[in-house]
């Protein structure tokens, strides 16, 4: 199967943009939902209309491919957790081959410039944007200016120095923070020669509604919210709503249907 073919299916509607659903906080974190709920939490985030969903490889073999769906799956290949000594750290914990024999579309790798390990990070990614150049597999990029060295991590010149390091090395698609101020993420976007997606924010933040608002008015090409989702009263209502945003309206049929509003 063809790179574009395997990145066409990560946008539902085919509009090039995306609406992913990171699920990858297990490893990071702790446990995202009890084990009791899980299926019903791919469900949800599925029926709502996320473009994909982001898991680790174990993760992938608790899932009911039958829940998925139009969803597409990505294989994080990335990780480290908040007990490191270093939470900006971050090692590869699976391969592309890997993914692909798990039913991956996409996989996904998570690099921290200016932490203490950038170098390592960057080694990594290159490995693997070479391993899904040979298997023709979309790389999504988390690239963050994390680390001791960044004293500002929403500062418009440093988040387009992270994402043209991504392209350069190799990204389909990239995932960053949001700017500030947020008009300025404009500038990161033009900066950059393929899709940029912004993070959900952290959960204490305001609307994740209003930020995704934010972001598509800026250019960017869609969002990725894991923890927004997963804490929502209604998953399923809340993705619907942001895939309405996120693909201008193209889901309002789907809004309505899962908030139970007649069209």
């Amino acid at each position: 199967m063809s790179k574009a073919l395997r990145l066409r299916r990560l946008s539902r509607p085919g509009d090039d943009r995306y609406l992913f659903v990171p699920l990858d906080h297990s490893v990071s974190d702790g446990p995202v939902v009890s084990r009791d709920r899980w299926h019903d939490l791919i469900g949800s985030v599925a029926l709502g209309g996320a473009d994909a969903i982001i898991v680790h490889k174990g993760r992938v073999r608790t899932i009911d491919p039958r829940l998925l769906g139009a969803c597409s799956l990505v294989v994080h290949l990335s990780a480290g957790t908040a007990h490191s000594a270093d939470a900006d750290a971050k090692v590869l914990v699976g391969d592309v081959e890997e993914a692909l024999r798990l039913g991956a579309d996409a996989v996904s790798v998570h690099v921290n410039i200016g932490s203490a390990t950038e170098e390592r990070q960057l080694a990594d990614l290159g490995v693997v944007a070479g391993a899904c150049d040979a298997w023709n597999v979309p790389l999504v990029v988390m690239a963050y200016p994390r680390g001791p060295r960044v004293d500002d991590p929403r500062d418009p010149a440093l988040l387009a120095h992270v994402v043209n390091i991504a392209v350069d090395l190799g990204a389909d698609l990239v995932k960053t923070t949001l700017a500030r101020p947020v008009e300025r993420m404009a500038e990161v976007v033009a900066s950059c020669p393929v899709p940029v997606l912004v993070a959900g924010g952290p959960a204490t933040g305001g609307s994740v509604v209003d930020h995704a608002r934010a972001a598509m008015a800026t250019g960017c090409a869609g969002l990725a919210a894991g923890r927004r989702v997963f804490t929502a009263p209604s998953p399923a209502a809340l993705v619907a709503e942001l895939a309405s945003v996120i693909h201008v309206d193209r889901h309002a049929d789907l809004v309505r249907a899962v908030a139970g509003v007649a069209p």
